[in-house]
């Protein structure tokens, strides 16, 4: 068929026929295998349109056995080369007739399947690849499992009684070599089992349900030494290396065997061969030894106090186990006996953990129960004479000072119940005995005195703390000065009160010496008599220094001169007082004879 013939069918396939089997036919290259020859009219069965690459996996879906193969990576395919495509090994349309599946056995490598070929499967003179692979079956339906070979040299050798797993004893190089690992089974051989013929303990080829204890097999050993009191279980103190040395580990029971016990004769604690029922507690063996040292009042359980290293020693550790840790002299120089404490049963009796419990007899020599129970406020284990309570630091009283050093004692101050009775704080309450004031200066001692001595006084403020401040010279005058005794309160605040003796003036300017004077210094002044009601002036002004010409008689307190003219005048009046006192209504002070301009000078008639 010439080429424009065939391509002159394609066309009319493509555009005038339709797409049947006729047309398929045609395009065909050839015909197909024999076993795709039901599905030859139907390409789209392994083709698909303008997708080549789509074939390999079209191939799969119809072969399953194989595609899954490959994608579970097993059997042949699984191992080969997976990116080649199926038709390079397997081509088509190649007639009814070709072997589409067909192979050289020679080159073909077993190593790519799931059987590979080893000892005496290597294929030879003896064995053929039909020994396996028989005629009508596919290749991997070859069995894969020793037994559906051997069944028979099973038969002839086990009887069939060790199963069908023969890879568990032979390998592939001999079929009579045994490769067995007796270690990895329930039962592993060690010792003088190592040289035990396999029929000594398999009897009749008997494998299955063979007894793994050792009394199955040597019972008439342990009837002869133990009588069959010592239970069936012989491991526990035989080995395999020898029946008549014992490996009894005590320490794997509820009774490890430490310090002195070691070498205590088993016969010493498990008399009769009694091993069953012995009893573990120390006081079931040391009971005569608890009776000498505690008289029983301790109680059974021994191994709390004692170990096994030496019964007279104790290791009791009474800070971890007890809310009563030993502290100070409770445990040095030497430990205080246990009994010094506990005097009663150990157990029954429980002690009190407050101190007064043990040393009410000390507290009675000390403080006479009046400091209370609390013991441990003041003291500690270290030493019962000593106190070690902070005052600073647990009061709200800090002793300082002489209250500190040389230190009082505690009942010099609390001469009552420490815990009923709370002292007052404050100076007073101890110091109303040393109060010289007579309680003028109040109760608050602390005003002026400090802890370091009674006698010291810094802390009074004269500016602040009374109504009179020191000023100028008073700031430099010793107290005593004008405090002549301690009742300060009895004490003056007048100038006069001081400065009687200063008193150039005899009182005649009266005693309020302040009025001039000031404290800066006692010679100066600054007395200003025009900011008086009297105002100096004419004759007045020139006299001004002689101010006893009209200050001539003493003062009680304030000056209290008049200020009439008449006052002072009187001898100059030639009035003889018809005109009253108040001279200054006629005459002028610079002029004692000039009379003021508009005074009338009343006549003898009108008067």
């Amino acid at each position: 068929m010439s080429i424009l013939f065939r391509a002159a069918l394609l066309l009319c396939a493509l555009f005038v026929l339709p797409l049947n089997a006729q047309a398929n036919k045609l395009l065909m290259p050839g015909d197909v295998i024999s076993g795709h020859a039901k599905e030859e009219e139907k390409c789209e069965v392994c083709h698909k349109k303008f997708d080549k690459k789509a074939q390999s996996q079209m191939c799969m879906d119809c072969h399953k056995d194989v595609g899954k193969d490959v994608s579970d990576k097993k059997g042949h395919h699984g191992r080969i080369d997976t990116t080649k495509e199926c038709k390079e090994c397997h081509a088509e349309h190649k007639g009814r007739d070709f072997k589409a599946a067909e192979f050289d056995h020679k080159k073909f490598d077993h190593k790519l399947t799931d059987f590979e070929l080893k000892g005496g499967h290597v294929v030879g003179e003896k064995v053929k690849c039909d020994s396996c692979h028989k005629a009508g079956k596919k290749f991997r339906e070859a069995p894969s499992v020793c037994h559906t070979c051997h069944e028979k040299d099973d038969e002839k050798a086990h009887k069939g009684k060790l199963g069908k797993d023969c890879a568990k004893c032979h390998t592939e190089k001999d079929w009579k070599s045994t490769s067995f690992d007796h270690n990895k089974t329930e039962f592993k051989l060690v010792g003088k089992h190592i040289d035990v013929k396999c029929l000594k303990c398999h009897i009749d080829h008997k494998y299955k349900d063979i007894p793994k204890t050792c009394v199955g097999c040597h019972k008439k050993d342990d009837d002869k030494a133990h009588k069959g009191k010592l239970g069936p279980k012989c491991e526990t103190c035989h080995t395999s290396k020898d029946w008549k040395v014992s490996n009894f580990d005590h320490d794997k029971t509820k009774f490890k065997l430490l310090g002195k016990h070691e070498e205590v004769k088993c016969a010493k604690c498990h008399i009769d061969n009694k091993f069953k029922d012995t009893p573990m507690l120390c006081n079931a063996c040391h009971k005569k030894d608890d009776d000498k040292a505690h008289k029983g009042k301790f109680g059974p359980k021994c191994e709390t106090c004692h170990d096994e290293k030496d019964w007279k020693v104790s290791i009791f550790d009474h800070d971890k186990k007890t809310k009563f840790a030993l502290r100070g002299k409770h445990i040095s120089p030497k430990p205080l006996k246990c009994t010094a404490c506990h005097k009663g049963d150990l157990y029954k009796d429980k002690l009190e953990m407050v101190c007064i419990s043990c040393h009410k007899k000390d507290d009675d020599k000390s403080h006479k129960g009046k400091f209370g129970t609390k013991c441990d406020i003041c003291h500690d284990e270290n030493d019962w004479k000593k106190s070690v309570f902070d005052h600073d630091k647990k009061t709200k009283f800090p002793l300082l000072g002489k209250h500190k050093s040389p230190p009082l004692k505690c009942t010099a101050c609390h001469k009552g119940d420490l815990i009923k009775d709370k002292l007052a704080m404050d100076c007073f309450s101890c110091h109303e005995k040393d109060d010289k004031h007579k309680t003028q200066e109040g109760k608050k001692c602390e005003t002026c005195h400090v802890e370091t001595s009674w006698k010291e006084v810094d802390k009074f403020n004269h500016n602040r703390m009374s109504t009179f401040p020191l000023l100028g010279k008073h700031g430099i005058v010793a107290c005593k000065k004008c405090h002549s005794t301690v009742t300060f309160k009895d004490t003056k605040s007048d100038c006069w009160s001081c400065h009687e003796k200063d008193d150039v003036h005899k009182r005649r300017l009266g005693t309020e010496c302040q009025v001039c004077h000031s404290t800066r210094a006692w010679e100066a002044w600054d007395f200003n008599h025009d900011k008086t009601k009297f105002k100096l002036d004419g004759p007045h002004k020139k006299g001004a220094n002689k101010c006893y010409a009209c200050h001539a008689k003493p003062m009680s307190k304030k000056v209290e001169q008049s200020t009439a003219c008449g006052s002072c005048h009187d001898k100059d009046d030639v009035h003889n007082g018809s005109f009253g006192d108040r001279c200054d209504r006629c005459h002028d002070g610079n002029d004692w004879k000039q009379i003021k301009m508009g005074v009338e000078v009343p006549s003898k008639k009108k008067k």
